[in-house]
């Protein structure tokens, strides 16, 4: 029994993170439809930024959140204004650009801050551990899970049960026709992208007390959150959950019978069967005709 526990809670923790880093990619994914290269970059902005308060003005990691989110929104919302406006409805160079945004912000930490790894501590408060039936877990994994399941449950209540998500909606299902209704596009999916890339560097501050802190870590994480979109289906946040929360199980399974290099291999394995055989995801939404 401890040890089926134990494996469900490495599961539901690798799971966590994945949510974590694909929600605000499908956010904006879904809603602008710009696949966003550059957000793992975002993910890596937020890990610098829990490190740099953290370093230079002795703010722990939990009260560094809030203005953590805060600012890599405004970057996102600046990003969205000056480049990626002008280039909606050319899914070919969106890819170009934030991929080249994303270059760039790796070479800029790396001349601000330095290519050598970094590292943020964890919050004394949750340093320990919990005993859940029999088997023990971190009781900082635990507070991310709480945070991603949290992140989620607001960001589907504010898409399904708000004007703003009401207008979102329409926009995703018929950008010309929202419009005749007086809904302002541009202004939704500026405020779209803000929001997801402030999830993306949340994601990064939280992340960063687990993994060490580097230039180049937003790379891994956007190809899993790539893989937890497209397996999810695009415009589905609850298949984005359910998801991450397969994805999440699988791996911790598959590396504690093999390896983590191993078990990595075998999950992308199954994500191309799974494309191969489903390529709209395991969840679409309904759209009438």
């Amino acid at each position: 029994m401890d040890f089926v526990v134990s494996q469900l809670l490495t599961g539901l923790s690798l799971s966590s993170i994945l949510l974590l880093v694909a929600l605000g990619l499908a956010i904006i994914y879904g809603v602008t439809g710009v696949i966003n290269l550059a957000h793992g970059e975002f993910v890596m902005l937020g890990a610098y930024c829990a490190w740099l308060l953290q370093t230079q003005l002795g703010l722990g990691l939990l009260p560094s959140l809030i203005p953590i989110f805060v600012a890599v929104a405004l970057l996102g919302l600046a990003i969205e204004y000056l480049v990626i406006r002008h280039l909606y409805d050319r899914p070919l160079d969106t890819i170009l650009a934030t991929w080249g945004l994303g270059v760039m912000a790796q070479q800029i930490v790396r001349l601000l801050a330095g290519g050598e790894l970094r590292y943020v501590q964890m919050p004394a408060a949750l340093s320990g551990s919990v005993n859940i039936l029999g088997a023990t877990e971190s009781a900082y994994r635990l507070f991310v899970l709480a945070v991603a399941l949290g992140l989620f449950a607001l960001t589907w209540h504010v898409y399904r049960h708000t004007s703003i998500g009401l207008q979102l909606r329409a926009i995703t299902q018929n950008r010309q026709i929202a419009s005749s209704f007086g809904i302002n596009a541009g202004r939704a999916y500026r405020l779209t992208f803000a929001y997801g890339a402030g999830i993306a560097g949340l994601a990064g501050a939280l992340i960063s007390p687990l993994k060490s802190v580097s230039p180049e870590m937003g790379t891994g994480y956007v190809v899993d959150a790539f893989m937890v979109v497209v397996v999810g289906g695009v415009q589905s946040l609850f298949g984005t959950v359910v998801s991450s929360g397969l994805l999440g199980e699988l791996t911790g399974a598959l590396a504690y019978l093999s390896n983590d290099t191993i078990a990595k291999a075998l999950v992308l394995a199954a994500v191309v069967v799974i494309i191969r055989f489903r390529p709209q995801g395991l969840f679409t939404p309904r759209i009438r005709a």
